[in-house]
């Protein structure tokens, strides 16, 4: 298998994370990374913190503080909290000299090989301020979906909001503070020009990803593409070192290439893989398969403007095989608000249940092609009464079983079909894991469906006579659900003395073993 590189797109380091940010993106690259590895596979999963966003500036106002300081801190938030949630990355990079070198390279090569212009564009201006107001400082109506949005991309219908495309704009930093507009030369990336390239890109891929990314490419490649800004005239990000634009700054999503492929960097010399440069993994001539996890509200920059830049460094890159991404997850069927104290925050929750219970649920309910739901209320009933008892009932009937045949050492005989249905649990575990038919939905049913199979036959009057059979089938059971149960996955194969693996030595065998099998926690309902 190619070595696979897995970007879980950076994020805005204005905040920690909270459940409608991990049950997107995160817990998903994470439960592939993870299957990847337990079929033998070799992943760098990797991510970062974005600190150059606008939206740093206006949180840190609302809060009263400063933008370093609000991104180291909250770097460290975000770092902790994938922690938290089992959620492994190999590296979580910081912004450091690293970084910066590395966007200054991705972004000079396009600058020295003629690939961007120089055009004067119409900005929202603060006369009160004398500023710029772009991306997050400026909010208003998109005119696409007529959605309230912010400058640059509508995370509502995914369209790129021109320069001077919102409609009756307002100021965030003081919304009674008049929008008046002026003109600025910076740097663009002209994405009309990859137009017929990108089309070819998306044709090919769309057999295989998600239909909500394939609409919005077909509907945003049936017209011309616009002039994508790469310099800004704003005071927040790294200083574009371009002699056209003096004194203004990289866009922040500039950087996500760049910063991606130094993410991979990191994580690989965190796992001790030398990496000549901090885009060397990222090169054509290894020909690693390059997968990005991000939502849907930021299609027109990883689908479009990434693909575009990465094409535009001829043939130096590979380009992504696959763009998973989610759709949005709500909170009590309402969106997610830190400012009105409509939130959940995930080390909160991993806080008050076991996190294998908050993984469990963050699968079963994740918004994979359409706005999907967390309610606690929720959690606590589906998962106790569809995973907790079912399990804890066969561990209580395995315990049991184990006792009567005089313990855990004996090795027990294993039958044909045994091994046929730990095979097919396997293969039908794999096609949810797998890229092209990715569903965590389906693997988290799945979970139910066996736990239950084995449930009722470990309860059966003709179980003892089957106990071999029953311990390889959870032990394969084991393997296939230890990228969502990463705790209770590791209990089990260190009580029963196996890695957890999907490859077919895991449940090939003609004899094994019982094993004391581990009971799920309990805890506090609301």
């Amino acid at each position: 298998m190619r070595r696979e590189l897995i970007i879980g797109g950076p994020p805005t380091t204005n905040g920690d994370l909270h459940v409608g940010h991990v049950a997107g993106p995160y817990v998903a690259a994470d439960v592939h990374a993870r299957y990847r590895r337990a079929i033998g596979g070799e992943v760098v999963y990797a991510s970062g913190g974005d600190d150059s966003q606008t939206y740093c500036v206006t949180t840190a106002k609302r809060l009263g503080t400063t933008p370093e300081e609000l991104t180291t801190r909250c770097w460290g938030l975000i770092k902790g909290t994938f922690e938290a949630m089992g959620i492994a990355v190999d590296g979580f990079a910081p912004t450091d000299d690293g970084y910066r070198e590395n966007v200054y390279n991705y972004v000079g090569r396009l600058h020295e090989n003629g690939k961007l212009r120089l055009r004067t564009v119409r900005l929202p201006y603060s006369e009160a301020t004398g500023k710029y107001l772009v991306e997050g400082l400026v909010g208003g109506d998109c005119p696409t979906c007529l959605a309230d949005s912010r400058g640059g991309i509508c995370e509502t219908c995914g369209h790129w909001i021109d320069f001077d495309g919102l409609i009756n704009p307002w100021s965030i930093l003081d919304p009674a503070d008049p929008v008046t507009y002026r003109e600025a030369e910076i740097l663009v990336f002209p994405l009309e020009e990859y137009r017929e390239r990108l089309i070819a890109f998306h044709a090919e891929k769309a057999s295989t990803w998600r239909p909500h990314l394939v609409t919005l490419m077909r509907e945003l490649l049936s017209k011309p593409l616009p002039d994508y800004p790469i310099t800004y005239p704003v005071d927040w990000g790294m200083p574009a070192k371009f002699p056209e634009t003096p004194g203004q700054t990289i866009n922040a999503w500039t950087e996500g290439m760049p910063a991606s492929m130094y993410c991979s960097a990191f994580a690989q010399r965190q796992m001790g893989i030398e990496t000549p440069t901090g885009d060397d993994a990222w090169r054509a001539e290894h020909d690693a398969e390059l997968v990005f996890f991000v939502g849907f509200d930021n299609l027109f920059i990883w689908a479009l403007v990434h693909v575009a830049e990465l094409m535009a460094h001829d043939g130096r890159y590979v380009l992504p095989s696959q763009i998973l991404t989610n759709e949005f997850y709500e909170l009590d069927n309402e969106k997610f608000s830190t400012s009105k104290g409509h939130v959940v925050w995930a080390r909160d929750l991993v806080a008050e249940v076991p996190r294998d219970i908050a993984r469990f649920y963050l699968n079963l309910s994740a918004p994979e092609h359409a706005r999907t739901n967390f309610s606690r209320a929720v959690l606590d009933k589906i998962a106790m009464e569809r995973l907790v008892n079912p399990w804890n009932e066969l561990a209580g009937s395995l315990g049991k079983l184990t006792a009567e045949i005089g313990g855990e050492t004996e090795a027990l005989p294993v039958s044909d079909g045994a091994r046929a249905r730990a095979a097919i649990m396997c293969e039908r575990f794999g096609q949810c894991f797998e890229l092209d038919s990715f569903s965590l939905t389906r693997a988290a049913d799945l979970i139910v469906q066996h736990v239950e199979r084995l449930r009722v036959a470990a309860a059966a009057d003709t179980a003892k006579e089957r106990v071999g059979d029953l311990f390889l089938e959870l032990r394969a059971l084991v393997g296939c659900f230890s990228p969502i149960l990463v705790d209770l996955a590791e209990r089990a194969a260190r009580a029963g003395g196996f890695e957890p693996r999907m490859t077919p030595d895991a449940f090939a065998l003609h004899h094994t073993t019982a094993f004391a099998v581990p009971t799920l926690d309990t805890w506090s309902t609301t």
